[in-house]
């Protein structure tokens, strides 16, 4: 596969979502079967993936209350990104980034750091100038946050279960303004 070639990144509509369901599936088994702490644990299946897509993420974006990124590669659902701008009256300007997933096969080629920026022009352009996020403390992503310019507001000890043990992780709260 040609590694050269810029992913293709773009965001989902409520329809296109639904077409990528069974892509969007596998990218989420893949990277928590990967270790990816994302809110699941071992056992997770393909179905508990589908299941979390169509009860979790679909109606939000149908609401319009939060959009989804897809990255794509040689073709194959690659990556993706949640933004949810469904915020309180007094937080217009605020928006949380959620469950940065690139798949497995995929990794080391600059797709994460390509749906960060992509959300964050997304959120930009809806006039939100707070972006907040967590991820496990010590994890790969968290460098990759303050690489592009996120701070630590703190770490919260024993946070969430570990997907393949029952070790309790910290997970480290982080912001941008932009």
């Amino acid at each position: 596969m040609d590694t050269t070639t810029p992913a293709a990144i773009a965001r989902l509509s409520p329809d296109e979502a639904m077409l990528a369901l069974d892509d969007l599936a596998t990218l989420l088994h893949a990277c928590v079967h990967d270790g990816a702490s994302v809110s699941f644990v071992l056992p997770f299946s393909v179905e508990d993936a589908r299941g979390f897509w169509m009860r979790k993420v679909f109606p939000a974006v149908g609401s319009g209350a939060l959009f989804l990124l897809a990255a794509k590669l040689g073709g194959r659902l690659a990556g993706s990104v949640q933004l949810d701008f469904d915020t309180p009256p007094n937080q217009p300007h605020r928006a949380e980034i959620r469950k940065l997933l690139v798949h497995p096969d995929f990794r080391r080629r600059g797709l994460a750091t390509g749906l960060m920026t992509a959300v964050e022009r997304e959120a930009a352009g809806r006039g939100r100038r707070l972006l907040t996020l967590d991820t496990r403390t010590g994890d790969g992503a968290e460098p990759l946050y303050a690489g592009l310019g996120y701070e630590t507001a703190g770490v919260i000890p024993g946070f969430s279960r570990d997907p393949a043990s029952d070790r309790l992780d910290a997970t480290t709260i982080m912001f941008k303004s932009i």
